[in-house]
Formats: C-alpha cells, structure tokens, sequence
C-alpha cells in the first residue's frame, strides 16, 4: 500500500489568486445580502464621517459669537451629531447581523460540500493523505473564512469609505494640509505591502503545519495502548514536540511579519500628523483657517489614520484567508472517482459467479502489485486467498469492491463487467467482516442495522443468535438498547467481531469478504467466531482472507499467492498433495507452534 503522503511544508502558495477567485464566487447565492450589508456599512461610515467637521463648526459658533455665544445653534448641532451616532450604530448592527447569518449558512454550505466530496474521493486519496489535514481544512479553514467574511469585508468597505470620505472634506478645509497627508499614505501603504507579501508564506505554512499536527494528535489518541505498551512515550512524545514547534516557529514567524504593519504605518502617519499640526498652527496664526476647522482636520487626520492603520492590520487576516482559501479550495478541485457509465449493467439476481480476466494493477503505476491475475469462482464457493505479507491478498479485494481499478484487464460478477456497473451497485453485492472491527458510536441495534436501514427488530435479534453475540447482547444494561463504541471497554474486541458478523447477516448480502477476522481473538472466540462464518458464508460465495492457515481447511478453493501472482489454487488437500509453496506455508505455522 502506498504510504501516507506528506505535506508541503514550505509555505509556498501555489496559486493564491485563483483561491481567492474560486471563495468570491463561492459566494453568489450570497451576493445580494452581501451588497446590502456592504451599503450598510457604507452607510454607517458616511454618516461617521460627517461628526468632526459638525464639532469644527460648533467650535466656530462658539469663538464667533462669544462672548454672547448661539447656544441654539450649538444644541442644534449637538443633537444632529447624536443622532449620526445612534444612526452610525444602528446601521453596523445591522450590517453585522446579516453578515453573521451569511458566514452561518456560508461556512454549513461548505462542510457540506467537504463531506459530499469526502464521499466522491477514490479510496486512493485517503491512502496518500493523513486524516487530519483533510479535518484541519474542513475546522480550522473553514473557521477562518467564516471570520474573514463576518468581519474583513464589511471592514474593508468602512475602511475604503472613510479615507476616501475624510480625503474629500480634508480638501474642502485645506488644500496644502491635505497634500501632507497624501504624500505620507502612499509610502506608507508600499512598505507595508511588501511585508505583507513576504509574511504570506508564513501564514500558508502555519495552516499546513496545523493539519500535521491535528494529524499527529489524532494518531497518538487511537494508538494510546500501542505507544505504552511498547514503551513509545517518550519518542511519541519527541514527535509531537518536532511538529509542535515547527507550528510554534511557524506562527511566531507569521505574527512578527504581519505585527510590522501597525508600528510602520503609524511612524509614518505620525510624522505626516506633525508636519500638519506645525503647518496648521501657522495658518491659524495668519488667519488663513478658522480654529474650528483646523480643530476638525486634526481629526480627520486621526480618522484617516486610523483606517489605513486597521487595513494595513486587516491585511494580515487577509493572508489567513488566502492559505485557508487555497487548502480548501484545493481539496474541493481534488479528482473523483470516474463517472459511472451510462446505461449501467444492472444484475437482479445475483447468483455469485466471479472471475478475474488477466488482471493486472499497481498503486504507483510503476511498481506491479498484481500481475495476470486470472481465476474462476463458482457461484456458492468460499475461496480463500492465502500468502505472505505484501502478496497482494488485500488489493485484490480492493479490485474486486472497485476501490481501484485495474491497470488492464477486468472483473465480472455473474458474467457482467463490474466496470460497466455503479460501484455502489457492486458493493451492495458484498458484505465485509474485516480485521479491524468498527462500530459508530450509537446503540447496538443501531449498529447492527448499519448495512439494512430496513431491517426488523426480529430479523436483527435472529442474527445476534445466529452469529453467536444474542447472549453477550442480553448481558449489558440495555440489551439492544445499550450505547456501545469503538473504543467501548465493556466489549472484547471478539465480541465486537461477532457484532459485525451479525451486522453483515442483518444486511443479507449475496456474498462475502472476511479480511484477517480472526487474528486478534483468542481461540475460544475464535471457534465461535469460525462457527458464525460458516452460517454466514453458507450458499453464499465469499472471499476470506487468513494468516492462520488451519481455519480454511475447508474451502472449496484456495488461491496461494506470491509477488501479485498467483502460484498455486486448489483445495487444501490438493495443494498438500503439491508439497510446493502452501505445504511450506502451512508446514511452517505448525512447525512454529
């Protein structure tokens, strides 16, 4: 099997631009209650803007009329200006509440659209990529996009309303003091943007790391008996550690990048802010201004500051978006399974005649797993595949369920290729009792009726007797009732493989595959384990696949393979008789006891 594949580390956005083309257009049912929150936000932001130049002319009324001061006027203005506030405020709620509800329905739609591809992958795909990176895209990603749309766009808008708002009014009141201000925004606005671009590397890498490390933690939790039973603490430990500060050098990096821009822009700023408090006290002086307005531009040189201080800041958040734009986005453009054909083979009865036409397949397309593959398996047969590890017992399961694709070659079932067939059609055809037992959290009838939504409550207490489970079943608290989990301790690990055997009769299929079941139970368990098998694959046509050679003496046929070929078939006694590759094998696990 090929092994997990690892994760580009370096950072580099491969194509950021398209990311953020694709999340733009992820937005189109979206579009209008966007418009209408950015025209609040517009909206809020004019009518902020409008405060200082009101207070200038308060200040006015208040210098020329004194000592006999208009305070009609100045209550006039005062409560103008409170009711821009109020109306400011009530606008940004507004804004804000249907920003919320979008980037609530935004960030469900794209889990969505997460799970319905996670579903549309080829098995291949989780084969060469660690579980928690594709959980990483679908948590910590998406949590991003979901803060950048609330927030960043909304932000953005006010931003780019205000300064070009305040650059308007500030040309009104002074020409000459508007050009300082000017001059010092473009400087600093190119200074900051080449920090923001050389901190976007950091960001990407730090999303990426974190989808390592989820990755690492998710391993650690599900193999915690393995790593202390041999005594592996400390290496994992090491491990998690190594991991664990890249992310830390990663985030450090990213954060003193990003945290450049605020300082940087507000040198530059405060130098413009000087030069035009110098220069406006000089006009006051000569007559050139009014107080009042010179009291209102230094405001508007604090409110023209500030937005460019907080874009320069939400330049930062940006570069999140465009890393966790790109990993999700990425994994949706990701390839999926082939189209089934059209018009699909459809068998009604299915009788279980298999076989193998010279098949041939390898993972990495250049070293062979399975080489002319080619046998005949008769409707009702229990065929068992034998070998030594890497023979390629597993791929041909794989084949035959359709996890892959044969390289050239085909498979039929009752005389019909499987590739003229939908895959969920094939696998219907078979049910699957593997080595590593999995049950969903839920209860035990639930589980059971995993395979067959249908299924009686009768039809599902017969199979726990049949498969030998019923009296285990009765024993816990609730009976069929009972929660139960993969990680439940109140179940032995044979129990659980007698609760998916009952599950694989609960669904009925017309045949079987049964992957290393019986491996990890003791020999107890094991021959009630073997006594459910025969009930299960009796009239059925079923594949088993066994390290332990004496529990399939007796089937009907047993393909030895070796190297992805397969060297010897025959039934037991016959491959005996043959005193070649399987007598080895079976000699020697005897030999070792």
């Amino acid at each position: 099997m090929p092994r997990p594949h690892e994760q580009d580390n370096t950072g580099k956005v491969k194509n950021t631009k398209h990311a953020f083309r694709i999340f733009i257009k992820s937005l189109k049912r979206y579009r209008l209650a966007i418009i209408i929150a950015m025209t609040l936000s517009v909206g809020s932001s004019l009518l902020n803007i409008f405060t200082p130049k009101l207070l200038g002319d308060m200040t006015n009324i208040a210098v020329t009329t004194y000592p006999e001061i208009n305070f009609g006027a100045i209550m006039r203005i005062i409560w103008l200006v409170i009711g821009l506030f109020v109306g400011a405020g009530i606008l940004n709620y507004l804004q804000g509440y249907i920003l919320a509800v979008v980037a609530a329905r935004y960030t469900k739609a794209l889990r969505e659209r997460i799970i319905d591809k996670i579903n549309k992958l080829p098995v291949s795909y989780f084969d060469t990529h660690k579980y928690g990176d594709v959980l990483s895209r679908m948590t910590n990603d998406i949590d991003v996009l979901a803060t950048s749309l609330s927030q960043e766009i909304t932000d953005l808008t006010g931003y780019i309303t205000t300064i070009v708002g305040v650059m308007v009014i500030m040309l009104t009141i002074s020409v000459p003091l508007s050009l300082i201000a000017f001059i010092v925004v473009p400087i600093s606005v190119a200074v900051v943007g080449r920090i923001v671009r050389f901190a976007q590397k950091f960001f990407l890498a730090r999303q990426t790391i974190l989808g390592e490390l989820d990755g690492r933690i998710e391993e650690d939790y599900a193999g915690g008996v393995i790593i202390k039973s041999n005594s592996y603490e400390k290496n994992a430990i090491a491990e998690f550690d190594k991991i664990n500060q890249k992310l830390t050098v990663a985030t450090k990096k990213s954060q003193i990048f990003s945290s450049l821009s605020y300082p940087v822009t507000h040198i530059f700023t405060n130098i413009g802010y000087v030069a035009i408090c110098a220069l406006g006290g000089t006009f006051v002086v000569e007559g050139r201004i009014n107080i009042g307005d010179i009291q209102a531009f230094i405001q508007y040189v604090s409110s023209f500051n500030r937005p460019i201080t907080e874009l320069a800041q939400t330049m930062s958040t940006i570069q999140s978006l465009l890393a966790s734009s790109e990993r999700i986005f990425e994994f949706l453009a990701e390839p999926e399974e082939d189209p089934d054909v059209e018009p699909a083979l459809v068998i009604d009865n299915v009788k279980g005649a298999v076989e193998f036409h010279d098949v041939c397949f390898s993972y990495d397309k250049e070293t062979p797993v399975i080489r002319n593959f080619s046998v005949k398996v008769k409707p009702g047969q229990k065929v068992a595949i034998v070998g030594p590890t890497g023979a390629g017992k597993t791929t041909i399961i794989n084949l035959l369920m359709r996890f892959y694709e044969p390289d050239s070659g085909y498979i039929t079932i009752d005389g019909a290729p499987t590739r003229e067939m939908k895959r969920t059609d094939v696998r219907k055809m078979f049910g699957m009792v593997l080595q590593d037992t999995w049950l969903f959290n839920g209860t035990v009838e639930e589980n059971l009726r995993y395979g067959n939504l249908k299924a009686r409550h009768a039809d599902i207490v017969k199979a726990a007797k049949t498969s030998n489970v019923h009296h285990v079943i009765e024993a816990l608290p609730k009976s069929y009732k009972s929660e139960i989990a993969e990680d439940s301790d109140n179940i032995s690990a044979g129990e659980k493989q007698l609760i998916t055997i009952a599950r694989a009769m609960v669904a009925n299929p017309p045949m079987m595959i049964l992957d290393e079941a019986t491996s990890n139970v003791d020999t107890r368990t094991e021959q009630l384990i073997q006594d459910s098998f025969e009930k299960l694959t009796r009239h059925r046509t079923s594949f088993v696949i066994a390290h332990r050679l004496s529990t399939i003496r007796n089937s009907d046929l047993i393909l030895v393979m070796r190297d992805g070929a397969v060297v010897e078939q025959g039934n037991h006694v016959e491959l005996l008789k043959l005193n070649g590759f399987y007598a080895e094998l079976y000699n020697s696990q005897f030999a070792e006891k």
